[in-house]
């Protein structure tokens, strides 16, 4: 691909990055608040599982979306992959991201083992976001003029 210049790519990625951090620490907040202990005097609120869940798709959508800027764009701009070990990172952020969201679907009385399953890997994913952003912010300042 022969473009004038990728700076455009590079701001939608930045701002779905940010976009995904920013709906990791909602899904974080609003997760705890999900499953700390209820109460007769505190129960919890109906709008917080939909809720829960819209975040969470979104944040699916961005990382999809991060990774389809990431392979045009490398593409793009090199003619190849693996350039970087970002490309390692974002492949890993996206599986975590799935089996989170796969994970969260089957949370429920017959599968006890998705709950745990769900927050260990968003626990990994925590980890898995800051490699791919340190990562990414080392490549994105190979494209900077």
């Amino acid at each position: 691909m022969d473009l004038p210049s990728f700076i455009w790519l590079w701001k939608i990625a930045a701002w779905s990055m940010g976009l995904a951090s920013l709906a990791y620490m909602v899904l974080g907040i609003s997760g705890f608040w999900l499953h700390r202990k209820r109460t007769k005097q505190q129960p919890r609120p109906v709008w917080l599982r939909p809720f829960h869940y819209l975040v969470g798709g979104t944040m699916v959508l961005l990382v999809l979306t991060l990774l389809s800027i990431g392979l045009v764009g490398t593409i793009g701009y090199y003619g190849s992959l693996g350039h970087s070990p970002h490309l390692l990172a974002g492949v890993c952020v996206v599986l975590l991201v799935l089996i989170s969201a796969g994970s969260a679907t089957q949370i429920g009385p017959k599968h006890p083992q998705a709950r745990s399953l769900h927050v260990g890997t968003n626990l990994i994913l925590l980890v898995a976001f800051i490699f791919v952003s340190v990562s990414g912010w080392q490549v994105v300042q190979k494209y900077l003029p």
